[in-house]
């Protein structure tokens, strides 16, 4: 518990004093936004604003992490590593997309099918890696079950084989992270959106993360819980801990991300969040549960999907005037900080109906 109060406060701290700095340093050596041009006139004030943010969040997130388990005279497992190899490889491809970006002077940096194959390699090491390292109990970071809220005993891939389960399990991790980091990085359009929807995601998986230790099925505790309603999960604290880091760091960026923004998060910030839930998300045995812990995400990419299909189909007509959803109501005349806090509103909405779920499905099996 202490680590995770001393994460979330130094990864804040880190965040909210030093941003500025790298702001600053990142507009001199000429890291700043480019604008596509088919988007909002509006938002041509925003060229130059320095970008690639996510260095800072992501940073102070792995300060705060390791800092607050020393102090606290603790030590992080392999979840929390697995946690931080995703969201930090994903991270560096949007890096190298940022900086091609701002090299070239556009807003053009890697193609669609490079920045996959680049997710796609990154996930499968996470693949690999998560059903390894198995601690004293011989249980490893992740399981071949498909989750909702915990394992679910009739999707196990391993079913047809430890080999033919594995590549099974690789693609579905590949699938979560894919979608989970393009969903973000599509709701990265306007000032502070993609970070305070993310701030509500991350709060989620500290609830369940300390809920999940609470009712530890290897937790002395745990002797008034009826057993089949406890968590085998490896490390739900440190999940907890981690998410808090994460989040502590997203509200001191967020200070600054606010419109108007005095830095982007960029590729390399909302590809890095978009892995870590999906680690938390597969490490927490709440896969499933992520469709609604990302909510609002999702409804974004189910904006340009559905703008794309029927823009083909149609040869040429709109369902919506732009899209992601957030430019379209900046289209009908809503103002910037107006969709970007009724954004932060449904995020908020389906995270708690994430949380409601989850203790729902603990209350109905522990009457």
């Amino acid at each position: 518990m202490i680590a995770l109060l001393l994460a979330a406060g130094i990864s804040l701290l880190f965040t909210l004093l030093l941003t500025p700095l790298f702001a600053r340093l990142f507009k001199r050596i000429g890291w700043g936004q480019y604008i596509n041009a088919d988007g909002p006139r509006t938002h041509e004030v925003k060229r130059g604003t320095p970008t690639m943010g996510g260095i800072v969040f992501i940073a102070g997130a792995c300060i705060g992490y390791f800092v607050g388990y020393w102090i606290a005279g603790d030590h992080p497992t392999m979840s929390g590593a697995l946690v931080l190899y995703l969201m930090c490889g994903l991270a560096l491809i949007g890096f190298v997309d940022d900086f091609m970006k701002t090299h070239r002077r556009r807003s053009l940096g890697l193609g669609p099918w490079q920045k996959v194959v680049g997710q796609v390699v990154v996930a499968g090491g996470f693949a690999a890696l998560a059903l390894n390292f198995p601690d004293e109990h011989d249980r490893t970071p992740a399981s071949f079950h498909i989750s909702a809220i915990r394992d679910i005993s009739w999707l196990d891939l391993a079913t047809w084989g430890l080999v033919v389960g594995g590549i099974l399990f690789a693609i579905w991790v590949t699938f979560m992270v894919v979608a989970a980091s393009n969903g973000v990085n599509l709701t990265d359009g306007l000032d502070g959106l993609a970070a305070g929807s993310s701030i509500f995601a991350f709060i989620a998986y500290i609830v369940i993360g300390f809920w999940q230790f609470n009712q530890w099925c290897d937790s002395p505790r745990i002797g008034h819980v009826v057993m089949e309603a406890c968590y085998d999960v490896r490390d739900p604290l440190d999940l907890a801990v981690i998410a808090a880091a994460i989040t502590g760091s997203l509200i001191g960026f967020l200070w600054w991300n606010t419109s108007p923004a005095q830095i982007f998060m960029g590729d390399t910030g909302s590809l890095g969040l978009g892995g870590a839930m999906a680690a938390l998300a597969i490490l927490s045995r709440t896969e499933l549960l992520l469709v609604l812990v990302g909510g609002l995400f999702v409804i974004e990419v189910g904006s340009v999907a559905l703008q794309r299909t029927y823009f083909k189909l149609t040869k040429g007509r709109r369902i919506f005037r732009a899209s992601p959803l957030h430019h379209h109501f900046e289209m009908l005349g809503w103002g910037e900080v107006t969709v970007v806090v009724r954004f932060w509103i449904i995020s908020a909405l389906f995270v708690g109906a994430a949380v409601g779920l989850f203790y729902l499905e603990w209350i109905s099996g522990n009457p």
